[in-house]
C-alpha cells in the first residue's frame, strides 16, 4: 500500500534548524513542512512590512532554506510552509534567490495568497469572539486581519507541480493535510479522511513536542538524549492511518504518552475541533505503540466543515515598560519586597495611567502567587515591575524608575535590566467563506 512520509521541520517561528536538516537528509521524506506562525506572529510581520515592503516574511526563512533546500531538491522532497507570513510573494522571491545562490538550475515555487482580508472587513458587521464587542470598536488600532485558509489552495499549488509551496495564515493541520489530499486523491468532502488527516497534522504541527520536547520531567517522564531532540515524521497510508516516528538515532522518543500530550494540546473540545477543512472528532482516536519510537494513529472522525472561517485580527494595544533588579544574600526577599513597595508607591503617585500592571518576585511568587510560596525563604530573588501604558514615553518612564533603584532603593540591588516594547494584541472573529478568495503565483528558476 502506498505510504507518504511527511516530516515536521519546525513547530514555531524560532524553532531549531538542525533537526529539520536531519529530516531532509535522513528521513526519506516525500514532504517537509515548516509550521512557523502563531496568533500574533503575522501581526508582527505586518508591522515589519509596513516599515519595509521587502520584509514581512519569517526572519529565519533564509537560514532554513539555505540549510535544507539542496538536500530536498536532490531527494525530490517537496517543501510546504507558512513562512510567507504577511508577505508570501516576497518570501517566494527570496526562495528563488536562495536556490540560484545554491546553484540549483530548476525550482518551482508556488505562492499562495488570499488570507489577508483586512480591506474586506471594513463594511462587515463582525463581532470579536473573545469580548463580544464589535470589530469596529478597535478603530484605527487594527493592524492586520488574516483568515485561516484550509488545504484547498495548497492542493492546487501541488497539482501545478510546485517544489516549494509558500503561504501566509493557514490552519496548522492543513499544511499536512494538503499533501495527503494531493497524493491519495482524497475528496475534500470525505469527512472521515479529512478528520484522520487533521489528527496527523495536529500531532506533527508542533514538531518536537511529539518527540519529547516540552514533555520531559526528570524522574517522572524521562526523555533520552533531549539535547539531540529529533523532529517527527509520519508514515501515512491512503486510508489516513499513520505511524508517528522519527529518524533512527536521533534524540527524544515517540511514545503513546508523548503523542497523547500533543493530541490534547490546545484542544478545547476533542469531539469538535473546528478547522477550515472539517470539524474533526478526536474522541475515538487510538494510539498504539507498534515498535520503538513508532506509534500508530487511527480512529479520527470528521463532520462537515464550518460555514465560516476564523480571522485573527492584530491590533496595537499600547506599550509595556518593564524593569528587573536582583537582590541576594540574607534578607534578599525582604529587600525585594521593599523594592516593589517603593516602586508601586512612586509609580502610582505619578501621572502615568496603568492599563495593566504587575509587581512580582521571580523565584517567590511570579508564577503561582503568594499561597504556594509560603514557608520558602530564598537566598536570591529578582524583582520585576511591568506596566502596560498608552505611550512609548510613559513606558520608558516606568522602566527608568526600576533602574533608579540602584541609588534610590534597598541595599544590594544589582543586575538591572529594562525594556520597552509595543504591544501587538490579537483577537478573533468569523467571516463568511465567500469573503476569502485565494490565488496562486508560480515562480520558476
Amino acid at each position: 500500500m502506498k505510504t507518504i512520509r511527511i516530516g515536521a521541520g519546525a513547530g514555531y517561528s524560532g524553532d531549531r534548524i538542525p533537526p529539520a536538516v536531519e529530516l531532509a537528509e535522513k528521513g526519506d521524506l516525500d514532504y517537509l513542512v515548516f509550521e512557523c506562525l502563531a496568533e500574533r506572529t503575522i501581526a508582527l510581520a505586518q508591522l515589519e512590512r509596513s516599515k519595509d515592503a521587502r520584509l514581512g516574511f519569517d526572519p529565519l526563512l533564509r537560514d532554513r532554506m539555505e540549510a535544507v533546500l539542496l538536500a530536498c531538491a536532490g531527494r525530490g522532497v517537496k517543501i510546504i510552509t507558512n513562512m510567507g507570513a504577511a508577505n508570501p510573494q516576497a518570501a517566494g522571491q527570496e526562495v528563488i534567490r536562495i536556490a540560484r545562490e545554491l546553484g540549483l538550475d530548476r525550482l518551482k515555487v508556488a505562492v499562495v495568497q488570499g488570507d489577508d482580508v483586512l480591506t474586506s472587513l471594513h463594511d462587515q458587521n463582525l463581532t470579536l469572539l473573545e469580548s463580544g464587542a464589535p470589530l469596529q470598536s478597535l478603530g484605527s488600532a487594527v493592524l492586520s486581519a488574516n483568515a485561516y485558509l484550509g488545504a484547498e489552495a495548497l492542493v492546487r499549488a501541488l497539482r501545478l507541480g510546485a517544489d516549494v509551496v509558500i503561504t501566509g495564515r493557514v490552519a496548522d493541520p492543513a499544511l499536512f493535510v494538503a499533501p495527503l489530499i494531493h497524493e491519495f486523491d482524497w475528496s475534500m468532502s470525505d469527512w472521515q479522511k479529512m478528520g484522520q488527516g487533521t489528527v496527523v497534522g495536529h500531532l506533527l504541527e508542533c514538531a518536537g513536542q511529539v518527540t519529547g520536547g516540552y514533555f520531559a520531567d526528570p524522574g517522572y517522564r524521562d526523555v533520552p538524549d533531549l539535547a539531540r531532540l529529533g523532529f517527527p515524521l509520519a508514515e501515512v497510508s491512503a486510508d489516513g492511518s499513520a505511524v508517528i516516528t522519527k529518524v533512527a538515532g536521533s534524540g527524544g522518543c515517540v511514545t503513546t504518552a508523548t503523542c497523547t500530550a500533543q493530541l490534547l494540546y490546545e484542544i478545547e473540545n476533542p469531539a469538535s475541533y473546528l478547522q477550515p477543512d472539517v470539524v474533526a472528532d478526536f474522541s475515538h482516536v487510538t494510539l498504539t505503540q507498534v515498535g520503538p519510537d513508532r506509534v500508530c494513529v487511527e480512529g479520527a472522525q470528521g463532520h462537515q466543515r464550518p460555514a465560516t472561517l476564523k480571522v485573527t485580527v492584530g491590533y496595537r494595544d499600547g506599550f509595556i515598560g518593564e524593569g528587573q533588579i536582583s537582590y541576594a544574600g540574607p534578607g534578599a526577599e525582604a529587600r525585594g519586597r521593599l523594592a516593589l513597595d517603593v516602586l508601586k508607591q512612586r509609580l502610582e503617585a505619578s501621572d502615568i495611567e496603568a492599563l495593566d500592571s504587575r509587581y512580582e518576585l521571580i523565584g517567590v511568587n511570579a508564577m503561582h502567587g503568594e499561597t504556594l510560596s509560603a514557608g520558602h525563604t530564598p537566598y536570591e530573588v529578582r524583582a520585576r515591575v511591568a506596566w502596560r501604558v498608552a505611550t512609548l514615553k510613559e513606558a520608558e518612564r516606568v522602566a527608568n524608575e526600576v533602574e533608579a533603584m540602584y541609588l534610590n532603593g534597598p541595599a544590594g540591588g544589582g543586575g538591572v535590566t529594562k525594556s520597552v516594547r509595543e504591544v501587538i494584541a490579537a483577537a478573533s472573529t468569523l467571516v463568511p467563506r465567500d469573503l476569502v478568495q485565494t490565488s496562486i503565483t508560480m515562480l520558476e528558476l
